[in-house]
Parts: structure tokens; C-alpha cells; sequence
């Protein structure tokens, strides 16, 4: 952990960083979530643990305006929606929410401050999930329509076609006559790789290298991304500012920190006149 981040975040009340860690006090030894109202300690007065638990351990006590013990069960409640999503697919907020006990608008809010993702973009990584496993595992395109879930091919083509940099039936073929540009950017959550081809995006993956993405595409050209590349990587890796919480199931922050780095990626900022999609494609070359 970084403290003078953690103090940082203490000082400015920082609610995103709530179930990161907990600021003990020792004047008063009570432990409190970053974002608690009550006036600020010296920083000379506190101590910051990763848990609850381990503040507990020390001896002091939970504090009894901010809860923090309850941010325990605002992570529970993620994970158990994060997995009903995995079994279910796409499930209406109002649902979702009542499943886990919380109001609709509150709980979107909490699963996006704690993945990073609202509940329906988490669904739909985990879609998109499916249907690249499933283009590797069916014998054909339609067939890998259908086991990913979708009802109709029009929906797979408008919805996670654009993703895969390729043609469907190049993806199944390992990405046969297509050259992959690739950079590596670090993460709070790991090792990232970005891959591109001059159509865009083809892969975003953490804890995978060139070698992995020549495993996956053996009928593509496989070459290291220039600087560009390299530069926009890093500058949406600063974009999303912080990996999902702690606390959560490592595959779930996985799934949520690539979606969101794949939606900072593919969304035009303020004042851009191009997508990031083009600018990857630019950033990787052309053949």
C-alpha cells in the first residue's frame, strides 16, 4: 500500500476508496473508511490497514458514523451480482439489485466505485468473453452465435464482431493473414497487453504477453506495437485512474478492469474528432 496515496485519499474523503483499506486512529483507536465525515486526525495519529481485520487485530474498534465494517457486504453483495451475471447473462438492474438487497440506483453506483463497470457493461465483457471462447470451441461461426448466447446473429455482429479486430471466421482460423500489433503496459492489477490490428482493437488481456497472443492467433503475423502504441496504453491505463477493489474475486477484477480499459479505449473524449479504436489502429501501423 501506498500511504501517502492512502493519506491522500483520507484527506479528501475519497469514496471510491472505500474497501481499499481502512485509516486506524490511535488517539481515539477507532478505524474508519477513508471517505468517513468526522474531522481529520494528524497524519502523525493514524495507521492504514489493507482490512478491517487486521485494524481489529490491532485493537481498535469500528467507527459508528461511517460503518466500515459494512463495506464488507457492499463487496459480498458485488461479487454475488457479478455471478449472477456470469450464470445469467444480461439481468435488469431492478433485479439485480433486489437479489443482492439494494435499492436499484444505489447499488449501480456501488458496482461501478467498486469495478470500475456498471452491472450491464460487466455483462456484457462477460459475453463478449463467451463468444471469443466459443469461436475456438464450435465448429462454425454460427454455431459459436448461439453457444455465446445470443438469439440472432445480427446481435453478435452489432455487439461483439467489432471487438475481435478481425472477421469472425479469421479469429477462428488464428488470425490468418492478419498482422497483430502488441504492447505491454503495467497495471495495479498486473501486466496488460494491448494488441491491435489496422481495424482496431483485437485483444485486451491482462497477465499475457506476445507469446500467449502467438499461441491464440498462430496464423498471424505477430510484431511489437511502435511508442504510440505503447504511449496511448499507458495514458488510458491513467485514464481509469484505479483498478477495481481489493477485495473482490481476482477473476472478477480482471473481467471489470479490461472492460473498463476497453471502453476508455473505444470511446471518443471530449473534443476528439476520432475514435480511439482509429488511434490504436493509426498507433499499430498499416499493412
Amino acid at each position: 500500500m501506498d500511504e501517502d496515496l492512502a493519506w491522500i485519499a483520507f484527506a479528501s474523503r475519497d469514496r471510491d476508496a472505500d474497501g481499499r483499506f481502512v485509516v486506524a486512529v490511535h488517539t481515539t483507536r477507532i478505524y474508519c473508511r477513508p471517505s468517513c465525515p468526522a474531522r481529520r486526525p494528524a497524519r502523525c495519529n493514524v495507521t492504514f490497514y489493507k482490512q478491517a481485520a487486521d485494524a481489529r487485530a490491532a485493537g481498535y474498534r469500528s467507527c459508528r458514523r461511517c460503518l466500515p465494517d459494512a463495506v464488507a457486504r457492499d463487496a459480498t453483495a458485488v461479487a454475488h451480482a457479478a455471478t449472477l451475471l456470469a450464470r445469467d447473462g444480461a439481468v435488469p438492474l431492478a433485479r439485480l439489485a433486489q437479489a443482492v438487497g439494494y435499492a436499484p440506483h444505489h447499488f449501480q453506483r456501488l458496482f461501478k466505485r467498486a469495478t470500475g463497470v456498471t452491472p450491464a457493461a460487466y455483462a456484457r465483457a462477460l459475453r463478449s468473453n463467451r463468444a471469443v471462447a466459443a469461436l475456438a470451441a464450435e465448429n462454425s461461426v454460427t454455431d459459436a452465435i448461439y453457444a455465446a448466447g445470443h438469439d440472432a446473429p445480427s446481435r453478435f455482429y452489432a455487439a461483439d464482431a467489432p471487438r475481435l479486430g478481425m472477421a469472425p471466421s479469421v479469429w477462428r482460423h488464428g488470425g490468418e493473414g492478419e498482422t497483430i500489433r502488441w504492447t505491454m503496459v503495467a497495471t495495479g492489477l498486473g501486466p496488460l497487453l494491448v494488441a491491435t490490428t489496422t481495424r482496431g482493437l483485437c485483444r485486451i488481456a491482462l497477465h499475457e504477453d506476445g507469446t500467449t497472443l502467438a499461441a491464440r492467433f498462430p496464423g498471424a503475423t505477430i510484431t511489437p506495437g511502435d511508442a504510440a502504441l505503447q504511449d496511448l496504453a499507458r495514458r488510458i491505463v491513467t485514464l481509469v485512474e484505479r483498478p477495481p477493489r481489493g477485495d473482490l474475486p481476482p477473476e472478477i477484477r480482471d473481467t471489470a478492469f479490461q472492460e473498463a480499459i476497453w471502453q476508455a479505449l473505444t470511446t471518443t473524449p471530449p473534443g476528439e474528432t476520432r475514435s480511439y479504436a482509429e488511434l490504436v489502429a493509426t498507433a499499430g501501423g498499416t499493412d
